[in-house]
């Protein structure tokens, strides 16, 4: 629940990529739904008409770049538009699930900087502020120069495995060199130690890496990651894990994108458990029995509540 439900003032709007979890965060602000109506018309186009006053009050937008991506990028930059020219206190954007995130840089000639884009085009439709999670390169916070807080998950997937599984012989174990720091971290949260599997070139599906560093026969394997994509990296590394004898192989990742046929081929791995907040919305058609989903709606809720009473969010991760 939240910390203080009088939030006069406050306007929360969801748009079409996770109503599910805009209820649920209005419902821990202690608000209803700001009243809009979403269309389009016949070519596609989409259309929008906020349907009650939000003359001085601090508008939330609602809304994942999630599929359709493009789709929901669009309609959140018409949204913001729409109460730009309403005569709103404030205009803060919640993106839960921050799409476009591994365009950060420049790595080769003729290349766009898409995440710097979004940041740009963002704050040029007259935001002022941006609320996210587990971004997938912190650096895009310095993409603005409006403030943006990036609010963490782990705690909360840390608190929820100790409850509800078995940990007493649990090793955290990054799929690559690249995410050791988000492992250790993970890793101390629950304190265990952690392995490595020594993936050499990430990058390319058709590398399968054999070697992990680190202890993990007859463990608790817990693959830590901020997102899981095509699941390519978890299913190579749980079937390393499973062939240098991990007892059991869970996989705790912030966002379930789950491109294509992701849920299938993790079905036919080695892996047990799949443990994913509800940053994405996923339909009964991609709910499985290896799926545990935690919600975050209490922590966007609460990080609202410190913003509109202008407390410290850090607070939350203490």
């Amino acid at each position: 629940m939240t910390e203080n439900s009088d939030n006069k003032g406050i306007k929360i709007f969801s748009l079409s990529s996770n109503r599910p979890l805009a209820e649920k965060i209005a419902k821990t602000c202690g608000v209803e739904l700001g009243k809009a109506t979403i269309n389009k018309f016949s070519d596609g186009e989409i259309k929008i008409q906020i349907d009650e006053s939000i003359r001085g009050d601090s508008v939330y937008i609602i809304q994942s770049m999630s599929d359709p991506i493009n789709a929901n990028v669009m309609e959140l930059f018409i949204m913001i538009d729409a109460v730009r020219r309403t005569s709103a206190k404030s205009i803060n954007v919640v993106i839960p699930y921050y799409g476009y995130a591994r365009y950060t840089a420049k790595k080769r000639e003729r290349k766009p900087i898409v995440a710097k884009l979004i940041a740009s085009v963002l704050e040029n439709d007259g935001i002022d502020r941006v609320v996210t999670l587990d971004l997938h390169s912190p650096q895009i916070q310095g993409f603005f120069n409006k403030p943006v807080d990036n609010l963490k998950m782990d705690k909360i997937m840390s608190n929820h495995m100790k409850k509800n599984y078995d940990l007493d012989n649990a090793v955290v174990v990054s799929p690559d060199h690249a995410g050791v720091a988000r492992a250790r971290g993970f890793a101390g949260l629950i304190d265990s130690p952690i392995a490595i599997v020594d993936d050499r070139d990430p990058g390319n599906v058709k590398h399968i890496p054999t070697f992990v560093i680190g202890d993990v026969k007859d463990k608790v394997a817990i693959i830590a990651d901020d997102m899981i994509d095509t699941g390519n990296g978890a299913i190579k590394a749980a079937n390393v894990l499973a062939k240098h004898g991990a007892a059991k192989i869970y996989v705790v990742s912030t966002h379930g994108v789950f491109a294509k046929d992701a849920l299938e081929r993790i079905e036919q791995s080695p892996i047990e458990k799949v443990i994913v907040s509800d940053s994405i919305y996923l339909d009964d058609s991609k709910k499985t029995n290896k799926l545990d989903i935690v919600s975050v709606a209490d922590l966007i809720g609460n990080a609202i509540t410190r913003i509109h009473e202008n407390k410290s969010v850090g607070k939350l991760f203490k």
